[in-house]
C-alpha cells in the first residue's frame, strides 16, 4: 500500500467508515463473518459530465453500508438547532473589490440585523487559489468568538470529510459561509440564517467566488444551496443531492451539514457519496 493509501485509509477510519470492501458474490447477499469472503471494492466513483447529471452508478454500486468513513458512523457529541425554514458597499462595488478591500467592507458590515449581537465577522480561510471551496451556513458560537469558519465540533468533522478526500484545510481549499455573522435564535442559540439575510451577504460570497476561481463548489447544508442555487425556501437537500449543479459556471455539489451529520449520523454515508460525487467532478475537471 502506498503512502497516500495509507494516509486516506486512515481518514477514512478518524471519519468512521473504515476500510471500503464489498461481497465477492453477487449484489445483494449478505456479508458472512469470514475474511476469505470480501475483496478490496474497485474505485468508488467515475469521472462525471460537467453539465447537471445524476449521481454516476459506480458511486451508488460501490458504496455501500461497508464504504463509508469514520465520521460516518460516530455517535453526535451534541445537540445542534435546525432551523425554521446600512453601513456598506453596493454589491455593484464589491464586485470589484480585491482581497484587502472586501474583507474591510466585511468588517465593518452593518446591512442587516446580524451586525448587532456580532463578536466578530467570519470572513472565511484557507488558500486564496484553492480549486475546492466549501461554503456553510453561518458562523456559530465559537466561529464568532474566533472569526474563523468550522472551529468547533462541526469544524473537526469537515476536517476529517476534507481528509478523507485527500484534502485538508488550507491547503488547495478554501471555506466560507453564506453569511459572515453569527445567526442568533431568540433562545440565544445558533440558527440558520433567514433568506433575506443569505440574499443581503451573498455579494461577499459572489465575490470570493470570483477572485478565488474554485473548480468545484461543495456546498454544506441547506441555506447554503439555496443560495448558491436560487431555490426556493421549501426545497429539500435531498433534491439536491446526487447531481452537479451550476453557480456562476462552477460546477456545485450539494450535501448536508457537518452539525446535521453530527445530530443524525446515520446520514453520513449519503454525505460520502455527496463527495465521492463532487471529487468525479474535480477528477473530470482537472
Amino acid at each position: 500500500m502506498t503512502s497516500p493509501e495509507i494516509r486516506r485509509t486512515a481518514f477514512l477510519q478518524e471519519m468512521g467508515v473504515g476500510p471500503v470492501w464489498r461481497l465477492r458474490e453477487a449484489v445483494g447477499q449478505q456479508a458472512g463473518p469470514a475474511a476469505d469472503e470480501l475483496i478490496p471494492a474497485e474505485p468508488a466513483a467515475e469521472p462525471v459530465r460537467l453539465a447537471p447529471v445524476h449521481l454516476p452508478q459506480a458511486v451508488d454500486e460501490d458504496l455501500g453500508d461497508g464504504a463509508v468513513p469514520a465520521w460516518v458512523i460516530e455517535e453526535a457529541p451534541f445537540e445542534h438547532e435546525v432551523a425554521v425554514g446600512g453601513n456598506t458597499a453596493p454589491a455593484a462595488d464589491i464586485a470589484r473589490m480585491d482581497w484587502d478591500a472586501l474583507q474591510a467592507a466585511v468588517a465593518g458590515c452593518t446591512k442587516c440585523r446580524l451586525c448587532e449581537n456580532r463578536t466578530r465577522t467570519v470572513f472565511g480561510t484557507g488558500d486564496r487559489q484553492a480549486r475546492w471551496l466549501f461554503v456553510g451556513e453561518g458562523p456559530g458560537h465559537n466561529e464568532d468568538l474566533q472569526g474563523e469558519p468550522f472551529v468547533g465540533p462541526a469544524g473537526k468533522l469537515l476536517d476529517n470529510m476534507m481528509g478523507a478526500m485527500g484534502l485538508r484545510r488550507g491547503v488547495n481549499t478554501y471555506i466560507a459561509n453564506i453569511v459572515k455573522c453569527r445567526p442568533i435564535g431568540e433562545n440565544g442559540r445558533d440558527r440558520s440564517p433567514l433568506p433575506d439575510e443569505s440574499a443581503t451577504c451573498l455579494p461577499y460570497l459572489e465575490r470570493q467566488i470570483a477572485l478565488i476561481r474554485p473548480s468545484v463548489i461543495v456546498a454544506l447544508g441547506k441555506s447554503a444551496a439555496l443560495a448558491l442555487l436560487n431555490a426556493g425556501p421549501d426545497t429539500a437537500v435531498a433534491s439536491l443531492r446526487g447531481r452537479v449543479h451550476r453557480h456562476a459556471g462552477v460546477p456545485v455539489v450539494v450535501t448536508y451539514h457537518p452539525a446535521y451529520l453530527l445530530r443524525k449520523p446515520e446520514d453520513k454515508g449519503q454525505a460520502w457519496r455527496d463527495l465521492c460525487l463532487a471529487m468525479a467532478t474535480h477528477a473530470a475537471i482537472d
